[in-house]
């Protein structure tokens, strides 16, 4: 929980920087942090579902 605390903070910080950083820079970060959640998310469905079967 407090690694997503910081997750948060971090990205209040880089928001605040993406409006100075130029569009393809902006795109390249956002595709990143996309592919960050979307492996956080499988890896959490996978860990609930591992829970469920024991």
């Amino acid at each position: 929980m407090l690694f997503l605390v910081a997750a948060l903070l971090l990205l209040g910080v880089v928001l605040g920087t993406v409006a100075h950083a130029p569009l393809p820079f902006t795109l390249v970060a956002a595709a990143v942090i996309g592919a960050w959640l979307a492996v956080f998310a499988v890896r959490e469905r996978h860990s609930r579902r591992r829970e469920n079967t024991n």
